[in-house]
């Protein structure tokens, strides 16, 4: 079978300096795997924005619902995001049939570890209700759980196809999918919350609904791609579907156990900081929900960033070459921090028009939730910097498969130092919201700093 590799960029007839080269290849990288996530973070602001209109409780719901979907789910992407180790070594290997059960196995895996989300997601209020918020906002964030939960294994079947194509060389089908699914997100979201154009009014369970049908959408199109067009229909991914890889799937959960643990480490302390913040107040729900959300719009630059620094650091470590380790490293460190600050000065500026896009102007209640995430946005400052450097860290240092001890170092920041100073901060002080978010940066940083010194003392 014929395939197609990826090739190294042509250097330029004057040869460049090592560092701008360096630079150039990490911006390349990361470039496409930064705008699909950015495409797919458009989704969920899109739909935080149209629900902002129906007030803070909608809000804080939309929040809870996301506490409760996004640790159920983690464990799966986890898994998913394993698929394109599998598929990748043996693509390397030339070995088409292993490339093709690696994704099987992904997709059989999805479907099992998508019926317990489900059963999770459908039982929503059930658990926010044991964990104390406010029975109101409890039933309203279980009407979106009801839309929501019925999209789950389409959305780990599309990540598994994701890590496949990544894996052989081609993952800008992805990227235009997820670009043409943001128009079509908000064309479903709208009318069906509003019950606008003939559609009935469904409130939060349309926007769940919107979803999982946008979810069913991209990966039938994902689907299409992978078996109709060059070079994937090559790989013949439908043949034999029902034959499971016993042996090859007990390979993804040893690969993909520890990256789910990773996931839900740090999503977790933000699920956990938004109980916190449903102690306090639904408008502090809300504004936290609203600021966490503009945080995850900043990650995903970053957080291609670190992608491509696991890449380009697996390259240099591959062909022994220990400075080409370190300088990959710090280019996109050096990257990140400098995109990092020039982002975050910009929220900074901007953060009340910023916030007035996620939640309407009138009454005294959107006031108030408005005022308080412009200061949360203000107080994160750090925040967003040292979030950057975690991430790029933990993907230089997968690079040089190291894995385990950045695992150690994240339950050290983020639960031990992280969550006990929001704790105490935020419920036995009177900064309240403000003192989780000091406690979220303070762990952050202490766990950046760590990891970043880690990787200089291993490229040394």
């Amino acid at each position: 079978m014929t395939r197609s590799i990826g090739t190294e960029t042509a250097p330029p007839e004057a040869p460049a300096p090592p560092l701008a080269l360096e630079l150039w290849e990490t911006i390349r990288l990361a470039a496409p795997m930064a705008l699909t996530q950015l495409s797919q973070i458009a989704m969920m602001s899109t739909d935080l924005a149209l629900i902002g209109r129906l007030g803070g409780d909608a809000v804080a719901a939309a929040a809870l619902s996301g506490t409760v979907y996004f640790v159920g789910s983690t464990f799966g992407m986890g898994l998913m995001s394993a698929v394109a180790p599998l598929a990748a070594q043996a693509f390397g290997a030339d070995d088409a049939g292993l490339v093709r059960r690696a994704l099987r196995v992904g997709l059989w895996t999805g479907l099992f570890i998508a019926l317990p989300i489900m059963l999770i997601a459908l039982n929503g209020e059930a658990i926010l209700l044991a964990l104390g918020q406010t029975p109101g906002v409890a039933h309203l964030a279980q009407d979106y759980l009801a839309g929501l939960a019925w999209g789950v294994a389409p959305m780990l079947w599309f990540l598994a196809l994701r890590s496949f194509m990544g894996a052989v060389n081609r993952p800008e089908p992805v990227l235009w999918i997820t670009l043409t699914a943001i128009p079509l997100n908000a064309l479903l979201v709208y009318p069906l919350l509003y019950g606008h154009w003939g559609f009935p009014q469904l409130g939060l369970t349309g926007v769940g609904l919107a979803t999982s049908t946008v979810n069913l959408a991209t990966f039938l199109a994902g689907l299409w791609f992978a078996v109709a067009r060059p070079p994937f229909r090559d790989y013949h991914i439908l043949a034999r579907p029902g034959q499971i890889d016993w042996p090859l799937m007990r390979q993804l959960l040893i690969i993909g156990a520890p990256i789910s643990l990773s996931f839900l480490l740090e999503y977790g302390l933000f699920s956990a900081a938004a109980i916190l913040m449903g102690l306090i107040s639904t408008p502090a729900l809300a504004a936290h929900q609203i600021a966490l959300q503009i945080t995850a719009i900043l990650f995903m630059v970053p957080f291609g960033i670190s992608m491509a620094a696991t890449v380009r650091v697996g390259h240099a470590a591959g062909r022994g070459d220990a400075h080409g380790v370190r300088r990959a490293g710090l280019m996109a460190l050096l990257l990140g921090f400098v995109l990092a600050v020039a982002f975050t000065l910009g929220i900074i500026l901007a953060r009340f028009d910023i916030v007035r896009l996620f939640i309407g102007s009138g009454g005294a209640d959107a006031t108030a939730t408005a005022a308080l995430a412009a200061t949360l946005l203000l107080v994160g400052t750090t925040f967003f910097i040292t979030d950057a450097l975690q991430t790029i860290a933990v993907g230089a240092l997968r690079g040089i498969k190291d894995t385990r001890i950045p695992l150690l170092l994240a339950v050290l920041g983020y639960w031990l130092i992280g969550f006990p100073a929001s704790y105490g901060l935020g419920l036995h002080t009177a900064l309240g919201a403000i003192g989780i978010w000091i406690g979220l940066s303070l762990g952050t940083a202490i766990y950046a700093a760590l990891l970043v010194l880690r990787f200089l003392r291993l490229s040394r």
